[in-house]
């Protein structure tokens, strides 16, 4: 099996029009070519969560019958990256217009307030049927707050231009990718949470296959494989962010929301149920 399981391909009276409008909103966000820096980029962390948010909630069969699809996965991407990019060009001219003072503001006051409605949703939910638990989450996201610290420490004395040249948006793909890697390896050591992509499934096996998981667990390979990928990546991109930031920066964005978006999404899960 290659793909994850949970892929559901929606009916195409759903499809179809998603992926128009998303073309639309693309080709209109090349056209004004707003400015893509890393106030931006942390701008669109929200966004990330949000579709976190509402794939929790198609997991809850939150959402009508009708409209299911939209929020399974791969399409929960679609329909974020569209809410995303409408609030994105609207910034745009709230800017040009003098009635907003920067475009990142904006679209990240407003990614934050569809997190936090969305989020809570799922939280009282998950009150009224009994099964609110935020200890492991809060356990998740304080260990990446360490994990990311001492990375980025790490990178800062032994490659000081990639950290200085990535910035801001090389601590969200570390911090991204590490809060993936810890929140899934306390799934599957602690919560003996099934892991859905077959890659992923691959390194934890091989993990569980060592003479430390008896005392350490299967999922700290995993971690350490997520970190120093971002590492890698931003080592990567190095000249490409000194060369064509804009390009770079929106690439990286991508890198992080497909660490954050995940990762988001266990601790939520782990939350709620």
């Amino acid at each position: 099996m290659v793909l994850p399981e949970g892929f559901v391909v929606p009916p195409w009276y759903l499809l179809v029009p998603a992926v128009v409008i998303l073309g639309g909103v693309v080709a209109l966000l090349w056209a004004i070519d707003p400015p893509v820096t890393d106030r931006s980029v942390l701008a669109f962390a929200p966004w990330m969560m949000f579709g976190a948010a509402l794939h929790v909630l198609y997991k809850l069969d939150a959402f009508p019958p009708a409209i299911e699809p939209l929020f399974s996965a791969p399409m929960v991407y679609v329909v974020t990256a569209i809410v995303a990019g409408i609030v994105w060009i609207v910034a745009v001219f709230l800017h040009i217009g003098g009635l907003q003072p920067t475009i990142a503001r904006f679209v990240g006051v407003a990614g934050t307030a569809f997190f936090t409605v969305f989020a809570m949703v799922a939280i009282l939910q998950s009150i009224d049927a009994g099964t609110f638990d935020p200890f492991w989450p809060v356990i998740a996201v304080v260990v990446t707050g360490i994990v990311t610290t001492i990375a980025w420490i790490a990178l800062s004395l032994w490659f000081t231009d990639v950290a200085a040249t990535t910035g801001a948006t090389g601590v969200l793909v570390v911090f991204a990718h590490t809060l993936d890697g810890v929140t899934t390896a306390i799934g599957y050591d602690v919560l003996a949470v099934g892991e859905d992509v077959p890659l992923s499934l691959l390194i934890l096996e091989a993990g569980e296959s060592l003479p430390t998981a008896e005392y350490v667990g299967a999922g700290w390979l995993f971690v350490l494989v997520k970190v120093v990928l971002g590492l890698v990546i931003l080592g990567l991109f190095r000249e490409y962010v000194e060369e064509q930031p804009r390009q770079a920066r929106t690439l990286l964005a991508l890198v992080a929301a497909v660490g954050l978006g995940p990762a988001v999404h266990n601790v939520l899960l782990f939350i709620v149920t």
